[in-house]
């Protein structure tokens, strides 16, 4: 599954994780995406793969 939002665009990001002794490897954020039935303003319902962030502030109606 892809790992981007459809509705605000939010996708992996890189960073790095450092150890007590400050020895830095590469990592990556990855946003929490759930496959959701949406409901559009025009009444279409249909799959999209959407952010738990855009689901709790209501930016989506789901079916």
């Amino acid at each position: 599954m892809a790992k981007v939002c459809s509705i605000c665009g939010k996708k992996p990001a890189s960073g790095h994780n450092v150890s007590h002794s400050h020895r830095v490897t590469k990592r990556v954020f990855k946003p929490n995406i759930q496959t959701v039935r949406i409901r559009e303003k025009n009444g279409y319902v249909h799959k999209a793969n959407v952010c738990t962030k855009c689901l709790k502030s209501g930016k989506v109606e789901r079916a």
